[in-house]
């Protein structure tokens, strides 16, 4: 089998392929009811957190992530539908199925979403761009779903292109058009770029790719660290990166930075939440289980401390999680100065539906 490191960077051609609304469209396919109403996939009205939401609670500005009780405000209709995982990781595999039919070289991201390396046209149909569509059409036709996708040369950019026509989408990006295609785009949509560093960028006076292109990488490491390289590539559209075929993550979580420095031990504990919120829909969505929690601190002068707590057995529950990170968290308290980040992460992974549930340990809340 051929090997995504041996294709030259120039000349690769990637398809990122995402799922439109993944298990909100699985819950609305398989339950005619839920068609053309806002879904939120996860946690009660009450408490909980929003795994999934379909484009019609988007509207509202219902995300994944959000705490139930926020969605409910932007979207007083919503209908909350519990997680099927089991049925969401069989209809991933499926798209998989779909995927190998046309290339070897698969690097799945999560359970909706991955990157193929389609540069060797196995099947004769002459373009990447044909090869997505087709794709495309026969994930529509065996799981009665959609899909968009993005197609170029390097997987940055078929990444931002797979989200510039959803939902049921393609955009197509030669090399030719790379750098004026991400110079046009907020740096908000760069991946990596969250919120805080978007505010911080804006309050530099970088608002675009372009603008992002026009300042020098001395500049750049200043005010972003050791970040600042990958910014500077990005801007560029330049990614070397190749499709790594079976993906393995060596850890999977989230981690926040806060507007203003946090001491309270209340004021921390409602922010580690959040980021365990965060934390657990993407593990939900990678399907894994792990041994080990890591709680990551950042101090107000930047300095960051990490600890973990290891388990027997893979842990694969959210409240598990969160009291591992909660215990971790209180034997660094209290902190002088504030707290300006939090992360939470769990590695040390396997499958989730290889864990034995009646053997996971459980730790008092």
């Amino acid at each position: 089998m051929s090997s995504a490191q041996d294709t030259p960077a120039a000349n690769r051609k990637i398809i990122h392929v995402d799922m439109d609304a993944f298990y909100a469209s699985v819950e609305q396919r398989d339950d005619p009811a839920l068609r053309g109403r806002p879904v939120a996939v996860g946690g009660s009205r009450a408490r909980g957190v929003v795994a999934a939401a379909s484009y019609e609670a988007r509207r509202f500005g219902v995300r994944s992530a959000m705490p139930s009780s926020t969605a409910v405000r932007r979207c007083p209709d919503l209908v909350f539908v519990k997680p099927r995982f089991e049925v969401y990781r069989a209809v991933s595999h499926q798209i998989r199925e779909i995927f190998a039919r046309y290339t070897p070289l698969i690097e799945p991201l999560s359970l909706d979403e991955a990157y193929l390396d389609v540069t060797e046209d196995r099947m004769g149909l002459g373009s990447a761009q044909a090869i997505a569509q087709a794709i495309r059409a026969a994930i529509q036709a065996e799981t009665h779903l959609t899909a968009s996708a993005g197609v170029s040369y390097n997987k940055f950019i078929a990444k931002l292109a797979s989200d510039q026509n959803k939902p049921d989408g393609m955009c197509v990006i030669p090399p030719a058009r790379g750098p004026a295609f991400v110079a046009s785009l907020p740096v908000s949509r760069f991946h990596g770029v969250g919120p805080v560093t978007a505010r911080k960028m804006e309050a530099l006076g970088i608002l675009t790719g372009a603008d992002l292109r026009d300042r020098p990488l001395p500049f750049l490491q200043a005010h972003f660290g050791s970040y600042a390289d990958y910014l500077y590539r990005a801007a560029r559209g330049v990614d070397e990166r190749p499709v790594r075929v079976e993906r393995t993550p060596k850890s999977v979580g989230a981690e926040r930075t806060f507007e203003t420095d946090l001491s309270a031990r209340a004021d921390l504990h409602d922010a580690l939440e959040r980021v365990a919120d965060a934390a657990w829909v993407r593990i939900e969505r990678a399907g894994i289980a792990g041994r080990t929690v890591t709680l990551k601190l950042r101090h107000a002068d930047f300095r960051t401390i990490t600890r973990a707590r290891s388990f027997p057995h893979p842990v694969g529950d959210r409240p598990t999680i969160l009291a591992a990170g909660r215990l971790l968290l209180d034997a660094q308290l209290p902190v002088v100065g504030g707290v300006r980040l939090l992360g939470l992460t769990l590695s040390g992974l396997t499958a989730a539906d290889a864990v034995d549930t009646e053997i996971q340990p459980r730790l008092p809340l």
